[in-house]
């Protein structure tokens, strides 16, 4: 039996963690030079800085979930917030790249363990009937830490040092360690399973060449030949994970689970409006700073309406999910938030700030009930056998759609932008224009993939108690 004491902090334990590791994710980037300057190296050097830890990430996620199982969970996540704080000293005291490098690796394997282990707790804590409520309070780091990032970090390059941005997470680390030994459940696995070395290297293997294909999309000189055969060779490594996945006997991630109408849509649907979304932490500082020529604080502080009304949804989602069934509000809102970037197709260098700010609410509200819609309603018809497995799952799926979606802004402002000179702000806000355009179609007919789901489906979550079956489910 759960007790009250756990439930109450195991949502701010997973959360500070979550929080930690997606502000470090993108708080990096904008230290970049600072780096290079103070390592005598160049900028661009310095982007394995960031695709090590993007690279470790992929994976390293998909066999956190047979971790939890093997280890516990409390052993599992304790060490991974402890690997990141320590990592995160490294990084600090590096005196070269390659150290840098070494240590950014590090860190990512922590980060991968945190977010499918944490997640997996909060699952097997919480009832169904109250996991809504656990998921919108975590569901909140994941995302108002890539809109911090750029500008948290701009702040202490400027005031501090590149160093720092490391340090600050030791504080959080350890704090977060505490809570983790007193209120972090142990759960074990039901059944003993070994590890699918092969599909590990499949799946691996195929999922690092992708993230770093689309992290390092536009920024290096690769030609369209390697470029192919690389992602060719990527899709090749999956789709012979696939394979190796059917005759399995206990396969890395089992994908039979996607045969779960509610888990498929909420991973397949997740992927699909992340193409859209996930692009917009890339395309508003662009706009804010090239297009309307405002400075890096001034930037920064117009994105954080956003992760105000993320806060502010998570007190009404619960009633709304139970007034309109989960349907209903992923296909309404996926349309909502097409509509809101649409506008930003309209900001210009006379748009009063208070527009831009009531877009910046909308956005952060409209985001926010979404993410946490399609991560609640994943776990709604899942078992709490399988849940470790739809954790692992859920969590890698979410990584490549972040890639992508960062690609995919990427992508489509610079085919807009084509040989227009992108220190000049005039072609560079009309291209930014068609982006947030293109963007917002893209992400209104991601709707299409909610259409799916039954009227009753997730009410398990959103009302609590058994849902009766419908015809056919």
């Amino acid at each position: 039996m759960t007790s009250n004491a756990t439930k109450s902090y195991l949502p701010w334990v997973v959360a500070t963690a979550l929080f930690m590791e997606q502000l470090d994710s993108t708080i990096v980037n904008t230290a970049i030079p600072s780096m290079a300057a103070s390592l005598h190296v160049t900028p661009l050097s310095l982007k394995a800085v960031v695709t090590s830890y993007i690279l470790s990430l992929a994976v390293c996620i998909p066999i956190s979930g047979w971790m939890a199982d093997r280890f516990g969970t409390r052993r599992v996540f304790s060490s991974a917030i402890t690997i990141f704080t320590v990592a995160s000293i490294l990084c600090g005291l590096s005196l070269n790249s390659p150290m840098l490098v070494a240590a950014r690796l590090l860190q990512g394997m922590g980060a991968a363990m945190m977010m499918p282990v944490g997640r997996l707790t909060i699952i097997r804590t919480f009832p169904k009937s109250e996991l809504l409520a656990a998921m919108n309070f975590v569901i909140i780091p994941a995302l108002i830490g890539p809109l911090l990032g750029p500008t948290v970090g701009g702040l202490i390059v400027h005031w501090l040092s590149w160093r720092e941005i490391f340090f600050v997470n030791v504080p959080v680390g350890v704090a977060a360690l505490l809570l983790a030994y007193r209120y972090m459940p142990d759960y074990h696995g039901d059944t003993s399973r070994p590890l699918d070395l092969i599909g590990l290297v499949l799946f691996g293997s195929g999922t690092a060449l992708l993230s770093w294909l689309l992290e390092v999309f536009g920024e290096h000189h690769l030609d369209v030949t390697s470029a192919a055969i690389l992602l060719l060779l990527s899709l090749s490594l999956l789709a012979a994970y696939v394979w190796h996945a059917r005759d399995a006997l206990h396969p890395l991630l089992r994908l039979t689970l996607l045969r779960i109408r509610t888990f498929r849509v909420s991973v397949a649907g997740g992927f699909v409006t992340r193409l859209g979304v996930g692009g917009l932490p890339f395309l508003l500082p662009l706009l804010y700073q090239l297009g309307l020529g405002l400075p890096a604080w001034q930037s920064g502080l117009l994105m954080m309406p956003s992760a105000a009304a993320a806060m502010g949804m998570k007190f009404i989602s619960a009633r709304v999910l139970a007034r309109f069934g989960y349907r209903q509000v992923l296909i309404v809102n996926t349309v909502l938030i097409g509509a809101t970037i649409s506008m930003y197709a309209l900001v210009g260098a006379g748009t009063p700030i208070f527009a831009i700010v009531a877009l910046s609410l909308c956005l952060g509200f409209f985001n926010s009930l979404q993410f946490s819609s399609m991560n609640s309603i994943a776990y709604a018809d899942i078992d709490g056998a399988d849940s470790s497995m739809a954790s692992t799952i859920a969590s890698s799926m979410q990584q490549l759609s972040m890639s992508f979606g960062l690609a995919c802004g990427s992508l489509i402002t610079g085919w807009y932008l084509g040989d227009m000179p992108q220190t000049e702000r005039l072609p560079l806000t009309g291209a930014l224009h068609h982006a947030f355009l293109t963007l917002a179609a893209l992400t209104a007919i991601s709707s299409l993939t909610f259409w799916s789901l039954r009227r009753k489906d997730g009410e398990s979550i959103s009302k609590g108690g058994p849902v009766p079956a419908e015809p056919g489910k």
